[in-house]
This record gives C-alpha cells, sequence and structure tokens, in this order.
C-alpha cells in the first residue's frame, strides 16, 4: 500500500449539517461522544496501511487543523503524514474549490510529485469500517482505470443514491442521478455478478456509489487536466469517463451510513448503543478508530440512572436519568435531570466550582445542563449552557424552525442547540 495516496474530501459549507457546521468544518463534527467524522476514513486507511493522507477542506477550517495536527503524527522518518490541503488562490486558481475533482485538480501538482500508482478519494462525512486492501487488490486484478466501491439498495431507498448499471464483468456501463418511475426500473442490475447471494440479489437489485473511487495516477491526471469545466467526481467526471476507460464496480458489503444531514447524524449516533450488537461498533480491536488523546478523568455518577447509553470520559453527572443517550467528553448533567433519546456533545473545558457560582450569583447559565431540565429527542452542541428547569421537548411536534437569535433549530423534528449558546432557566422549547 505504499504505492497509494489517500484524499479526502473535507466537503463543502456542510449546509445540512447547519447549524453543527457554523463554526466548524463538516469532517470535524464531533461523533459518538468523544470522536470527530473524519477519524473513519483516516483510521480506515491506518489500518489498511495506507500513510500517505492528505485532507482537502475550505470552510472553517480551524478546529480540523488543530484536531488532524494533535492526533495524527507519525515520525519524521517515513513518507507518512496526514495533513490539511487548504483552497488558496493562485495565479491559475484565483477562486474557491468549484467540487469533488476542482478541490483535486487545484493541488494534483503536489500530488504527482510523489512515487505511486493509485489515488485513494474518499468523503469525510460517512460512517463504515473498511479493508481499502480489498477494495485496491480488486482494482489491480481487472487492471481498471477507475473503480467505484458501491452498495447494494433496495428499491424504497434507490432513488435517493446516484446508481450505476454493470456488465457480466463488473465493468460500469451506465450511470443515473437518483432516478425515480420507470427510469429507476431501468437501473436494474444482477448483484450475483459482485458477489451477493440470489436472495440478497432480490431484495437488492439497484448499486449505489459510495463516493469512494481509485484511480491509476496517470488516468486521473490526464482526466483532470483535459475536462477543465468538469468540477465533480460522482456526476461528470466519472461517467464522462466511462465510455473509453475501464470503470470497475467493487461492492462492499458492510455497514455504511452518509451521515451528511442532521437526522442522519442523529439516527447514526443512537445507533451505536443499539444491544446487543450495534450496526457499526468501535469496539472492533483488529481494526480501532483512532482519535485525539485526551488525559481526562473517569466520569463520575453520583446516584444516576442509565440506561442503552454511551457516556464518555471526564463527564459529571448527578441524581439524573439518562435513557438512549450518548453523551461526550466532560459532559455536566446536575441532579433532578432526564435525558432521553438525545445526544450531548459535551464541553471542551471544565468549569471551577468558583467559576460557576460566579456565574449563578451574576444570574448567568453556568455550562452543563442545569437541574432539573428535560431534554428529549435533541442534540445538545459543545459549551451550552442549560439553565435549570428548562424543557427541550419539542412540545408543539414543530418540524422545521429557525431560532438561531434564542440559540436553537429544529430539524426534522429534532431540536439542535447551537454550539456556545445559553438556553435561560425556565425555558420551553
Amino acid at each position: 500500500m505504499k504505492k497509494v495516496l489517500s484524499i479526502i474530501l473535507g466537503g463543502g459549507a456542510g449546509t445540512r449539517l447547519y447549524p453543527l457546521t457554523k463554526l466548524r468544518a463538516k469532517p470535524a463534527v464531533p461523533l459518538a461522544g468523544k470522536y470527530r467524522l473524519i477519524d473513519i476514513p483516516v483510521s480506515n486507511c491506518i489500518n489498511s496501511e495506507i500513510t500517505k493522507i492528505y485532507v482537502l477542506t475550505q470552510f472553517n477550517s480551524a478546529s480540523l487543523n488543530r484536531h488532524l495536527s494533535r492526533t495524527y503524527n507519525f515520525n519524521g522518518f517515513n513518507d507518512e503524514f496526514v495533513e490539511v490541503l487548504a483552497a488558496q488562490q493562485t495565479p491559475e486558481n484565483p477562486g474557491w474549490f468549484q467540487g469533488t475533482a476542482d478541490a483535486v485538480r487545484q493541488y494534483l501538482w503536489l500530488m504527482e510529485e510523489w512515487d505511486i500508482d493509485e489515488y485513494l478519494i474518499l468523503s469525510g462525512d460517512h460512517l463504515y469500517r473498511m479493508d481499502y486492501r480489498q477494495f485496491i487488490q480488486r482494482h489491480r486484478e481487472t487492471n481498471a482505470d477507475i473503480t467505484l466501491s458501491v452498495v447494494p439498495i433496495d428499491e424504497k431507498r434507490a432513488s435517493s443514491f446516484g446508481l450505476m448499471k454493470i456488465d457480466d464483468n463488473g465493468r460500469v456501463i451506465d450511470f443515473s442521478e437518483k432516478p425515480k418511475g420507470d427510469a429507476l426500473k431501468q437501473m436494474q442490475v444482477d448483484t450475483t455478478i459482485l458477489g451477493l447471494s440470489p436472495d440478497q440479489a432480490r431484495k437488492s437489485p439497484y448499486i449505489a456509489s459510495m463516493g469512494i473511487y481509485v484511480f491509476k495516477k496517470d488516468v486521473l491526471g490526464k482526466l483532470l487536466r483535459a475536462n477543465l469545466e468538469q468540477t465533480d467526481f460522482g456526476k461528470e467526471i466519472i461517467p464522462a469517463a466511462s465510455a473509453d476507460h475501464n470503470v470497475q464496480a467493487y461492492l462492499f458489503k458492510g455497514y455504511w451510513e452518509d451521515i451528511g444531514t442532521i437526522e442522519a447524524f442523529y439516527e447514526s449516533n443512537l445507533a451505536l448503543t443499539q444491544q446487543p450488537y450495534p450496526a457499526f461498533s468501535f469496539y472492533d480491536e483488529k481494526a480501532p478508530i483512532y482519535t485525539r488523546a485526551r488525559y481526562l478523568p473517569p466520569t463520575k455518577m453520583v446516584d444516576c440512572t442509565i440506561t442503552e447509553s454511551m457516556i464518555s470520559e471526564g463527564c459529571i453527572l448527578k441524581e439524573c436519568r439518562i435513557h438512549h443517550s450518548v453523551l461526550g467528553i466532560r459532559a455536566r448533567v446536575e441532579a433532578g435531570c432526564t435525558i432521553e433519546d438525545s445526544l450531548l456533545m459535551g464541553l471542551d473545558f471544565y468549569e471551577s466550582s468558583a467559576q460557576r457560582k460566579a456565574a449563578s450569583q451574576a444570574g448567568k447559565v453556568p455550562q452543563g445542563i442545569g437541574a432539573g431540565t428535560t431534554i428529549r429527542r435533541a442534540i445538545i452542541d459543545k459549551n451550552a449552557h442549560i439553565g435549570k428547569n428548562v424543557l427541550i421537548i419539542n412540545k408543539d411536534r414543530i418540524e422545521e424552525a429557525d431560532r438561531e437569535d434564542q440559540g436553537f433549530l429544529i430539524r426534522n423534528g429534532i431540536v439542535v442547540v447551537m454550539k456556545n449558546a445559553t438556553i435561560p432557566d425556565g425555558t420551553v422549547i
């Protein structure tokens, strides 16, 4: 795998994940209490022995840069690195990245300096565990110019994805972006060609792109330079190349979730609490997910009832009830609170007892969740100050609402309290 260079696309503005992306890049959004989204593809690369890794970003990249520099420090004697490449102005490219392909095109001069055979192009907002060695091996065995990783999908979900058709050799011969009706029916394929059983093939007669690609080094350079007006891999570069290049499909049979929306992000986090076996598990010794090492004390719980939940390190929980929830690092929950079906991202730092007392005396709300508060079906972003006897329950069952001036939004019926927001005592949402 020393002949592979990995390129992780940091994504655009992340508008579908707003307000979680208001102050951070999409790959820097916290996940599962103590990780960030970027840790998934980077860890998959490391576990696959791919250690030349570039991360392309352009929006709110400060916290992402900080996380990567503190987390992935390889020794300086090998060609091993995780580096951020942010959008920059040059005489040839005075503007922002215009899409996934354009982002790679603008840094092609740097990537071509490496003595490699393939580029592995990944997305920064997917939740999955994958051994890229098998993916790249398939690419080499079929002598493909481009190989796409695909997932089998049923008819119900198929119209939400970019679909493709393959021939009897697994070569991609047609693409369709989110087809419906008759156009959808025409995209059915025999997925037994890619290794599914006949029964599985009947249930999932479509294949959808995961947004994960392997390119031969020279092929990518040629395609990007010959088609300057094409700015996106999935919609333009790859479909156009399929006519005269060997574009192959590689079937991925494991768990994969695109967590680019608030609802998908919320559901994926809470799914981690499932027993006995969650769809995605962080408890895999052979393929661990790495993140920044923090030197936090153990979580302290005083007379708490906690069921079907994940509690990160460094939390302080007092006489509260927590059910089907994920609590991030340093989360603080005071007495009499009820937390259900919620994601609390925790805190970046501790307030001392003196600071908390001074804040209360000054009429301000200390960090964390105040006494007597109830939170249901919500996401509480980092460093939130939630007052006493607050109800965050979406009492009017509103599906969508923008209340940024009050520190929260509602997306798909999920209340999202913004980073650093203050919700005063007695508030009802």
